[in-house]
């Protein structure tokens, strides 16, 4: 007997998974798949038309909430600024980059990544 587990949603993405019309394409075996335009897998936003724009969105949004955790680290004057520097880049920018290097980036990505 087959278990139905409830849905995950990432907290990292937005409304995970979005439809324009189109509803499920049957596969046999008595199964469906629901056709998406895109979704949120793992927390990397994958879109039909495979540009990296719903991925950069949601690698920044995720990379603000990292820093927004991280503001009373960043601001302390108790920390050192070398100490600071390197949290910001092991914690914020890695959030930020993770799974880049499958992107197909256009200009505008890596802009809005800088």
């Amino acid at each position: 007997m087959l278990k139905v587990a409830k849905s995950f949603i990432c907290r990292g993405c937005v409304n995970p998974v979005t439809s324009a019309g189109r509803t499920s394409v049957d596969i046999g075996v008595s199964a469906k798949l629901e056709l998406v335009d895109k979704f949120c897998c793992l927390g990397d936003m994958l879109s039909v038309d495979g540009d990296a724009d719903a991925a950069v969105e949601a690698r920044i949004r995720i990379s603000w909430n990292k820093f927004r955790q991280l503001v009373p680290l960043l601001t302390n004057k108790d920390v050192s600024l070398i100490m600071r520097g390197k949290l910001y880049s092991s914690c914020v920018c890695t959030s930020m980059l993770h799974g880049s290097e499958t992107w197909s980036a256009r200009k505008e990505n890596v802009a809005a990544l800088h």
